[in-house]
């Protein structure tokens, strides 16, 4: 049986193209639902969202509140990493204690926050 050389370039490459993949597959498959400023303003009041420069994932939780994004209590752990020592990776939303990691939709925030 002939074994096969795989460069560590060339694993790179099928690691990084497999991330952005998912990425796009998740943007593309997570119900679109709009907030309104009333549910944004209740969610904000109830949990942290813990955000990072750069971070493609974090935009899409950004955009499924569009305008109304303003009213969330949102740390940038880019910028405020003395905030951010347990939190793993982002985006992740800080409810009544319990981390979730990744992007939530706006029905899941409304039932973890009782929105």
């Amino acid at each position: 049986m002939k074994k096969v050389k795989i460069s560590q370039s060339t694993l790179i490459t099928i690691i990084i193209v497999l991330v952005i993949a998912s990425i796009v597959i998740l943007a593309f498959t997570m119900p679109v639902t709009k907030s309104s400023e009333e549910i944004a303003k209740c969610i904000g009041e109830r949990s942290t969202l813990y955000t990072q420069l750069g971070c493609h994932a974090c935009q899409t939780q950004e955009t499924l509140f569009g305008t109304n994004f303003q009213y969330l209590n949102v740390i940038d752990c880019f910028y405020n990493r003395y905030n951010c020592f347990d939190i793993q990776a982002t985006p992740t939303w800080e409810i009544n204690g319990e981390f979730y990691t990744g992007v939530q939709s706006v029905d899941k925030l409304q039932e973890l926050t009782k929105c």
